[in-house]
């Protein structure tokens, strides 16, 4: 039996800064009602349940007003809460759904219409070994990028970065465009000189990936401040400012120890570190969402 995750925090610290008009948190995810969207089976943890309006008040608490919604592995292909959190709020939300490929066109121009601009791939491994149970790996996406395409998807990549050299090339080659998820995964123990993290930058650097700076709580090493991270989300702006977005990863999933969950204030609050000039955040928070999400 998987393990039960600790919910998210309902309070915040307070946000040290004004967030832009149309600040997007571009990375959270929501789950259930089970009873009509049931997780999977075969999972990794297990979350409680988080809807449309409890992620609207999410953004509210931040300060922000758009967001993006990514079907977490333990949902497998389920994508329905995630659509229908869609349907509820049109024009502030969008999503990355988790798809086989043998989704009809029908389908997919459905949820390219309620806001889908994108489609998850899990191809994180650490040792050899897959992290998370479920998501689709390379075969799918080579198989149905040619489909994304055409409706200008692109595909985002949840992989550990020493991967990233050997994956690269056949990423690329798909001409989808590429958003690296959290960092490339990588852990701050390992020092932003590491050849997996340089080989990231220089794919931001040259355009043919974005990137996330999300997810500073999965790759620190300390419990407090993140001041281990801050070189690696600076090495990522400086590498390209207009391939840079940022996600919370709002509810937190696969947190077991009460004092470990994240507080979506100092995770926001990061910004004014990562990103002291108020037009570099508006970049990253509202002009390259808006250009790779479709707003």
């Amino acid at each position: 039996m998987s393990k039960i995750c600790l919910p998210a925090k309902s309070s915040v610290q307070p946000i040290l800064f004004s967030p832009p008009s149309l600040a997007c948190d571009s990375h959270v995810h929501v789950f259930g009602p089970f009873s009509k969207y049931p997780l999977s089976e075969d999972r990794s943890y297990t979350p409680g349940e988080y809807s449309a309006h409890d992620f609207l008040a999410h953004l509210q608490r931040i300060g922000f007003s758009r967001g993006v919604l990514v079907t977490a592995s333990v949902c497998g292909t389920n994508n329905g809460g995630l659509l229908e959190a869609l349907q509820t709020f049109p024009t502030i939300f969008r999503g990355v759904v988790v798809c086989n490929n043998d989704v009809t066109d029908g389908e997919l121009d459905h949820w390219h219409a309620l806001g889908v601009r994108g489609i998850r791939f899990n191809l994180l491994r650490k040792n050899g070994q897959a992290v998370y149970r479920n998501g689709v790996g390379l075969e799918v996406l080579e198989a149905i990028a040619p489909r994304m395409l055409a409706r200008g998807w692109h595909a985002q990549i949840w992989v550990h970065a020493p991967d990233l050299q050997e994956l690269a090339p056949k990423l690329i080659k798909l001409s989808l465009p590429l958003v690296i998820d959290h960092m490339g995964r990588m852990d701050t123990v390992h020092g932003i000189h590491h050849p997996g993290f340089q080989y990231l930058c220089r794919m931001v650097s040259d355009g043919s990936a974005w990137v996330k700076i999300s997810g500073a709580d999965r790759i620190r090493a300390h419990q407090h401040h993140y001041d281990d991270v801050d070189g690696f989300a600076g090495a990522l702006i400086k590498a390209n400012l207009e391939r840079i977005v940022w996600g919370s990863d709002w509810p937190h999933i696969n947190y077991f120890e009460k004092t470990a969950v994240p507080d979506d204030g100092d995770l926001t609050n990061l910004l004014l570190r990562w990103l002291p000039n108020e037009k570099d955040r508006e970049q990253v928070l509202v002009k390259n969402p808006a250009q790779l999400y479709n707003f």
